[in-house]
């Protein structure tokens, strides 16, 4: 049986959203994205370390989740702080490839860890025509 390497993955020390119920969760997410958000005239963007900088634009985060179900939705939000804290410090190199439905764009999905232990996903895609890249979902891994 062949082992699978471990991918490289960056640790978090944000505090994960709780609440028993999704509008505690998404009250603490939106408080966050807003004040990132207050930082920018027009779309609101983080800079990230291992893109030299460059914009990841956010917004397209929140109409990704108003499709899923609302279990899912706060599955997802409880994560969303490592997430801006992931895609704004890390240097781990995130495993990439080409969209299948796009030619254009490149998915890439970093990996990392909170501080007790539980270990999720953070998906970037990047336009190459536009140069732009935009965060576009974060999910646990199992």
């Amino acid at each position: 049986m062949a082992l699978m390497a471990e991918v490289n993955r960056y640790k978090t020390s944000a505090a994960r959203i709780t609440g028993d119920n999704y509008r505690e969760i998404e009250r603490v997410a939106r408080k966050a994205h807003n004040q990132i958000a207050r930082l920018s005239k027009r779309q609101p963007y983080i800079r990230s370390k291992y893109f030299k900088k460059s914009k990841i634009f956010i917004k397209p985060f929140w109409e990704h989740l108003a499709q899923k179900h609302i279990t899912d939705r706060k599955r997802r939000l409880r994560f969303y702080n490592h997430a801006i804290e992931l895609l704004r410090n890390t240097t781990c190199a995130p495993s990439s490839k080409q969209n299948p439905a796009d030619k254009n764009e490149i998915l890439h999905r970093f990996h990392g860890i909170t501080s007790d232990g539980e270990k999720y996903a953070v998906q970037v895609k990047y336009n190459v025509q536009s140069g732009w890249h935009t965060f576009m979902s974060v999910f646990p891994e199992n």
